[in-house]
């Protein structure tokens, strides 16, 4: 009998993957077409636009990462209260239910690198704006809060376009390895941004933002540069329906729904990043560059997870190893909770980095791979709901719960419902197990 695969457009008429290159990714001239592979390199940096894209992910994400160091122990200093530090994942997370239908009708009717340009004039401007609060010691938790408030605006429509523009700057041939090198884009960002941040807030407490501030203005630049694609959409052609589409597509399709909820509720469980500042200060007692290390621990086990997909791509049994990389995320939360040692610390969150980048790898070729271009901003902006209620409803529920139970009793509880979701999705997602590739 075959492995069994994702069905293919004979077999449903709402395939979740194809093997065979979707022309509907992009026109003619607005792609590589594939007929000409002969006269196209198959290395991803001769590809100009995904350079240039790759490189503003990096920058912008750098420069969040840098600032989120500096607003985390400053607040805390400001506080000295775990539901303070809850607050921000809940006031980052408010924007983004009433914005994701928004996000991925902008995304599919408009310029897509326009969009993303938006998005970092806003971020330079608010990370000035911190920079000059330190500066004249006016930095109070309002106008933290504030800033976490438009921060999670921004990147409710940075995220989702920048997924969507993926596509139309690779031939379909280089996709999958494209998504496998963005992704490492991000976790670059991600260990050099904390480490970064910790060093130079331990120097200077406005030198974070400041920094962060020109990588952003860098990536703006860099993202005009990409040359314009037309919308895939016409404006004329907006309704209720449209709007809603990106949801109902999620929902009829079970493999693409249990992927993107396993995430959601994995991460909102076990996610510990919120708690950080309190063990850097009080636990590890490290101080902020500790607390730089320890938030650029998962960036290094998940660049190391995004080095080895990239040239070792998953091929065989994706769904059953997406599950058990979510078991594992759980496990090495559990360990890094208990931990009083920097390094057993540093390498539980490095093998969480690495398990939790596994599952996005194989979540992000699912869905890639599912979506016509067409559609693709409603459905990373739908998608975006799911990663955005994780990640920050996550750090509302870790700060709520250390506020009760205290930090390790709650980071526990954590990545031992983690490890339990996983086992669940196994008998209520059988879809998904039985995945073998795309």
């Amino acid at each position: 009998m075959a492995d069994p695969e994702l069905p293919s457009p004979a077999k449903d008429t709402a395939p979740i993957a194809s093997a065979v290159p979707n022309p509907e990714r992009a026109s003619p001239d607005e792609r590589e077409d594939d007929s000409h592979d002969h006269g196209v390199s198959d290395a991803l940096f001769a590809h100009r636009p995904f350079v240039l894209h790759w490189s503003a992910k990096v920058l912008a994400t750098l420069a969040f990462r840098m600032a989120s160091v500096a607003i985390g122990w400053q607040l805390y200093a400001l506080t000295d209260s775990a539901w303070s530090l809850g607050i921000i994942g809940l006031v980052q997370f408010a924007p983004i239910v009433p914005l994701t239908l928004v996000v991925g009708h902008v995304a599919d009717r408009c310029d897509r690198r326009l969009v993303v340009a938006a998005c970092d004039i806003v971020q330079t401007l608010t990370l000035l704006a911190l920079a000059l609060a330190t500066a004249f010691d006016r930095l109070s938790p309002i106008a933290i809060y504030g800033a976490a408030l438009i921060v999670g605006c921004v990147r409710a429509f940075d995220q989702p376009t920048m997924a969507a523009m993926m596509p139309r700057l690779l031939p379909d041939r280089l996709l999958s390895r494209g998504i496998a090198s963005s992704s490492s884009a991000g976790q670059l960002a991600n260990i050099l941004g904390p480490a970064l941040g910790g060093l130079l807030f331990a120097q200077s407490s406005v030198a974070p933002y400041a920094l962060g501030a020109l990588c952003s203005l860098i990536a703006l630049s860099g993202m005009l540069a990409i040359p314009p694609r037309p919308p895939v959409q016409s404006l004329s052609r907006t309704s209720l329906e449209s709007i809603f589409s990106g949801l109902a597509f999620i929902r009829a399709r079970p493999v693409l729904l249990g992927a993107i909820s396993l995430d959601m509720v994995a991460v909102l469980l076990g996610g510990a990043t919120a708690l950080l500042p309190i063990y850097a200060r009080d636990i590890l007692q490290v101080g902020p560059w500790g607390l730089g290390m320890l938030r650029s621990a998962p960036a290094v086990g998940a660049l190391g997870a995004a080095f080895l997909l990239s040239r070792l791509p998953i091929r065989r049994a994706m769904g059953r190893k997406m599950i058990a990389a979510v078991a594992v995320f759980g496990l090495a939360t559990m360990v890094f909770a208990v931990s009083t040692s920097m390094v057993l610390s540093l390498a539980a969150l490095a093998v969480l980095g690495a398990a939790d980048n596994v599952s996005v790898v194989i979540r992000n070729q699912l869905v890639q791979h599912a979506t016509p271009d067409e559609m693709r901003g409603r459905v990373f902006a739908a998608f975006g709901l799911f990663t955005g209620t994780s990640n920050q409803l996550g750090e509302f529920e870790s700060g709520a719960t250390a506020a009760w139970w205290g930090t390790v009793p709650a980071t526990v509880v954590g990545g031992v419902g983690t490890v339990i979701v996983a086992l669940m999705w196994f008998r209520w997602f059988p879809d998904i197990v039985k995945v073998d590739r795309v």
